[in-house]
């Protein structure tokens, strides 16, 4: 009988290491990440505040610009050029935090699926906790009293009496870890909230800002009507639109004549030679052409006058593409082409975009046919977002469809 019941103590310990082994390794994963980790989710929570503070400090105060703009209204090129800076600024904030937005979204992916994983790890430390509970509860005074009395010596004694020291620690010790792993929990779900109010709070300052852009846009084009439909000075603004058709004319021109002098220093072949091929949509955006190629009665001062491009109004922010392999001659701002790219394909053939928002690419560079060069704005004298494309051939305006694929 003594022999049986010493036997049925061992069974019971080798029951109770397998468990505790098996148990030890649920814990594996938490005792191991669970300190570190504890404070990166404390550092990342914080910068999660420190960023909702910068999204609220980060906005346009209109109010305040339309205040600073006020001098400048009496010389509207002075008006424009000032606007026109604040409304690139503003394009690069709302540009800026359209990409947060995607980048924020891909982040909640990541702290959701982190999570999920700590919790299915809590649970199963729980599920194990509540399995060794239970086995205590049921067996483990009268299991260590077995295992005390099966001691053939007192040495043998002491030996189990350690071994029911360790099993104690060792429950105390996965108690330990599943507090701090529930701290751990915790702190994911409040830095997943977090991260969804700066995404919510992200895209309230991206229609901020737009409302912004909006806002001043208006203001411009109220500024620029206001002097072109004031019945009084039709005269002068007549006189002024030429002098500014002039103005750009004469800009362009001094930029042809500088690639021509580059050109004759060049040995005769040499040159870049257009090939004839047909020129990509620059706009893919375009709703609509708002202003064609040629003459029309120009809209707010009522009397005929020559359109050299085609309008494509887009929205603001869409790109605008280089119609043809070339190089940039030109990448810059004017009051009144706004902020402008102009290409040299060969063959004296040139291509000009007017009125972006943002330029993308340097005087001197490189540049294939369909690449990203610029994006669709309302800078310089414009009225509202589009694209002005025009066409010059051997120094003159040339119709820009004989060269488009339709």
């Amino acid at each position: 009988m003594r022999r049986f019941r010493q036997l049925v103590c061992v069974i019971l310990s080798l029951i109770m290491i397998l468990s505790i082994a098996s148990y030890g390794k649920t814990y594996v994963q938490a005792s191991e990440i669970t300190n570190e980790s504890i404070q990166k989710k404390e550092a990342e929570i914080a910068e999660a505040q420190k960023e909702k503070k910068q999204l609220q400090s980060g906005l346009t105060d209109v109010k305040k610009l339309k205040q600073q703009l006020e001098a400048s209204k009496a010389d509207l090129n002075e008006y424009v050029t000032r606007l026109d800076s604040q409304l690139s600024e503003i394009q690069e904030k709302i540009n800026s935090l359209t990409e947060q937005i995607a980048k924020k979204e891909e982040e909640i992916v990541q702290k959701e699926k982190e999570l999920d994983e700590a919790l299915a790890v809590q649970q199963a430390q729980y599920d194990a906790m509540k399995i060794r509970i239970k086995f205590m509860y049921e067996r483990g005074d009268k299991m260590y009293m077995d295992i005390m009395l099966a001691a053939r010596s007192f040495g043998d004694f002491l030996n189990k009496a350690e071994y029911i020291e360790k099993l104690s620690a060792y429950d105390k010790r996965m108690l330990d870890e599943y507090v701090e792993y529930s701290e751990y929990v915790a702190l994911c779900k409040t830095e997943l909230e977090d991260q969804r109010d700066i995404l919510n709070e992200t895209k309230t300052a991206q229609e901020e800002e737009e409302k912004a852009l909006e806002e001043l846009v208006k203001e411009k084009e109220a500024e620029i009507n206001k002097l072109s439909s004031d019945i009084s000075t039709k005269s002068a603004a007549i006189a002024e639109y030429e002098a500014q058709i002039a103005s750009e004319n004469e800009t362009i021109k001094a930029l042809e004549a500088a690639v021509a002098e580059e050109r004759r220093k060049l040995a005769e072949g040499m040159g870049r030679k257009y090939d004839g091929g047909k020129f990509c949509n620059p706009c893919p955006s375009v709703v609509r052409i708002s202003d064609d190629y040629g003459n029309r009665i120009h809209p707010t001062l009522g009397t005929q006058k020559f359109h050299n491009g085609i309008d494509m109004a887009a929205p603001g922010g869409s790109p605008i593409l280089a119609a043809y392999t070339g190089k940039v001659v030109a990448a810059d701002y004017s009051s009144s082409m706004g902020n402008y790219v102009m290409i040299d394909h060969g063959d004296s053939l040139y291509t000009i975009y007017m009125h972006a928002s943002a330029l993308y690419v340097s005087k001197g560079q490189e540049v294939a046919k369909g690449q990203k060069i610029a994006a669709v704005g309302t800078t310089g004298r414009s009225t509202g977002n589009h694209l002005h494309f025009g066409v010059r051939l051997n120094g003159n305006y040339v119709s820009p469809w004989n060269y488009l694929s339709r």
